[in-house]
């Protein structure tokens, strides 16, 4: 299970809209480590970007950051919480780049293809 909503934000959700902010508050409790990496960039961010490229602790937690930057809906609700374009290599490098930034070259260069190849290594094959 991706997140641990409370019965009561499940009952809103089944009536109708959740905000952003409920929404992203039940991320902050379900995926702390995820919440904490993404928190940890975003307010690092400057032109071009900030980036965290530890491999988490745990594959717990390496799920964490799966399960929150694989969904585009949990995904967007941190960036627009956050307002950052949000990026991710591997299995857990995350990079946080100024909106001003999307469409520019570092940002091209970090979400390109060449760039995924080249920052893969044998002991994140398998993570």
């Amino acid at each position: 299970m991706s997140l641990d909503v409370p019965t009561a934000l499940l009952a809103k959700a089944e009536a109708g809209d959740v905000g952003d902010a409920e929404f992203v508050d039940c991320v902050r409790r379900s995926l702390p480590y995820a919440w904490q990496v993404v928190s940890d960039v975003a307010g690092r961010v400057a032109a071009p970007f900030a980036d965290h490229a530890e491999p988490p602790p745990t594959e717990a937690e390496r799920g964490q950051l799966l399960r929150a930057l694989a969904s585009d809906a949990i995904r967007g609700g941190l960036e627009r919480h956050f307002g950052v374009k949000l990026a991710f290599q591997n299995c857990h490098r995350v990079a946080a780049f100024p909106l001003s930034e999307v469409g520019g070259d570092t940002y091209r260069r970090f979400v390109s293809p060449r760039n995924q190849l080249l920052n893969q290594s044998p002991e994140l094959r398998d993570c």
